[in-house]
């Protein structure tokens, strides 16, 4: 999910609630305690230099079972880190505690939030050696 999404979405939601990919729902009480700007600048194992960048959004729950963050609350924090970040329309990352720190995609599926599961890939399988998977038949 890009950033313009996620503000277009808030315009149309009351409640935020986001669900993990088991199905669990994180606690209605969560905060978004950061917003940022992520870059990513690496060489792949075939010897290419790449670069990404995500804007990442940190959930987490305390014991204030009270706090509940509304769609035009987050719209308004997504909007002042825009600015201050000048952040433009990338993908979204979703980062929330686990066992360990968990990394997540982002989709929108009737007014919830789900995280969704990301991989790790070879992204030079063509020089690695790596054959390519044949279908099954």
């Amino acid at each position: 999910m890009k950033l313009s999404e996620i503000k277009s979405a808030l315009k149309e939601i009351q409640e935020v609630k986001f669900t993990l990919p088991n199905g669990e729902q994180v606690p209605s009480h969560f905060h978004v305690t950061e917003v940022g700007s992520v870059q990513k600048h690496f060489i792949d194992c075939g010897g290419t230099v790449r670069k990404e960048s995500v804007i990442n959004f940190q959930l987490w729950t305390a014991i204030d079972y009270d706090h509940r963050l509304s769609a035009e609350k987050l719209r308004s924090i997504i909007e002042l880190s825009e600015k201050k970040l000048q952040l433009g329309n990338l993908d979204i990352e979703v980062e929330y505690q686990g066992d360990t720190i968990g990394k997540y995609g982002l989709e929108l599926e009737n007014g919830t939030f789900h995280l969704t599961s990301t991989q790790t890939d070879c992204l030079a399988k063509d020089k690695c050696g790596i054959p390519e998977e044949k279908p099954r038949i």
